[in-house]
């Protein structure tokens, strides 16, 4: 499986931003798409996770209300919307896939990592 994720770029405190992630390659091998964070000098974080069979999802407590994620499996696609952005939000954010069941904020559980788009909120 490989990964390619879009969107990204700045924008202000309370707005609006929405990132996309397109698996290709084996994708039935892939049981979860998500994404984690990295802000500058932090350890990296985990953001939210959707299975692709039956939609369920799992979402860092940070975040949830504000972002949401989705996914279109005709296009192998996933899609995160975060909305009410704050500057903490501020981080690289990497796709991720997972090939076994269950979902999970365990960095070490995802075994596919895109590269990482930036998102930038301004104050």
């Amino acid at each position: 499986v490989q990964l390619q994720a879009s969107g990204g770029g700045t924008v202000q405190a309370g707005g609006s931003l929405g990132l996309s992630c397109e698996a290709s390659g084996k994708t039935y091998r892939s049981y979860a798409i998500g994404w984690f964070r990295q802000a500058p000098g932090k350890d990296r974080e985990f953001v939210m996770a959707i299975s692709w069979s039956g939609g369920k999802v799992y979402s860092a407590d940070s975040v949830k209300g504000r972002f949401s994620i989705s996914r279109d499996i005709a296009r192998n696609t996933a899609y995160l919307q975060m909305n009410s952005l704050r500057v903490g939000d501020t981080a690289v954010y990497y796709c991720v896939s997972r090939s076994i069941y269950g979902l999970t904020d365990d960095q070490d559980e995802y075994d596919v990592w895109g590269q990482g788009t930036l998102v930038t909120v301004s104050s």
